[in-house]
């Protein structure tokens, strides 16, 4: 009998790869030595590249085609894999047609730095909305998932989704961390918070919080500029279901997903508490 094709069900089966992408990632890091090829402009998280992005993504495309043929997949990748030419689709499907997503490296220059806090995010989505999403932290030993309504979980690498317990993040540190463009409203958070504008504070020798320290209590807030459906909006969709506020810049509720365009949702505030999201709302609103 054919098993009814779930979300639970994509993440329970893909979970032992996602595993082995864990330890190789991890294992490999300190020997990674490919220095990415810098692309027009001044992001160099976004021109970062490595074998293990690569690696990653071609284990993951080669689980999904074997297990779920049929599924439409979006890698960051995809221009680069050999496979992307074997599934049906990379874009949002109808309603009940899930589209996977997967950011094989997210962090790339934390991970190319040495930094322990890039991840493995693979998401699974509906037309309007996430249906599912797993982050794995190969340097932290833990992932994160969540399943829609359901809550936000939490695990070692080496445990099944069922052996997961509910996240709870509690006393989050009174830091806010900015996106690349979020720079200008540095001075109105910081009477209330230590600020972290990515584009200013990245360092190679100093680890600052990346956006997945909002699950783990290393930040109480963030503001991004874009919310790619691959990474940012992947781990807000897994604070909003930890009991986060996320919202617009303007203090709305996400759009659809089928209404977003370039696998991106709108600017993204997303918020432990009403008070930290109240201070964001104010500040994204001044510029």
């Amino acid at each position: 009998m054919t098993k009814t094709l779930t979300p639970r069900l994509i993440l329970e089966t893909l979970l032992p790869q996602l595993q082995v992408a864990a330890a190789y990632s991890h294992q490999i890091q300190p020997q990674i030595a490919v220095l990415p090829a810098k692309e027009l402009g001044n992001n160099f998280f976004a021109a970062a590249l490595t074998d293990a992005d690569l690696a990653i993504q071609n284990l993951v495309e080669v689980a999904l085609l074997a297990n779920f043929p049929q599924i439409r997949f979006y890698g960051e990748e995809f221009e680069q894999s050999g496979n992307t030419k074997y599934f049906r689709a990379i874009d949002l499907g109808t309603e009940g047609d899930y589209l996977v997503t997967l950011d094989p490296i997210d962090g790339t220059q934390f991970y190319l730095d040495g930094h322990s806090n890039y991840q493995i995010i693979l998401s699974i989505l509906n037309s309007d909305d996430y249906e599912a999403v797993i982050a794995l932290s190969p340097a932290q030993n833990t992932y994160y998932y969540a399943l829609r309504g359901e809550g936000a979980f939490q695990g070692t690498l080496g445990q099944s989704l069922a052996a997961c317990t509910p996240l709870q993040i509690e006393q989050p540190k009174p830091k806010i961390l900015l996106g690349w463009g979020m720079d200008a409203i540095q001075p109105i958070l910081k009477q209330h918070y230590k600020v972290i504008a990515v584009a200013t504070a990245y360092s190679r020798d100093v680890q600052i919080p990346n956006l997945n320290g909002i699950l783990t209590g290393e930040i109480a807030g963030a503001a991004i500029a874009s919310g790619k459906f691959i990474d940012s909006a992947a781990l807000a969709f897994l604070a909003r279901e930890a009991g986060c506020i996320v919202t617009t810049h303007d203090g709305s509720a996400l759009p659809p997903l089928h209404t977003c365009q370039d696998y991106s949702l709108p600017g993204l505030i997303v918020a432990t508490s009403t008070v930290v999201h109240q201070h964001l709302l104010e500040a994204v609103q001044s510029l």
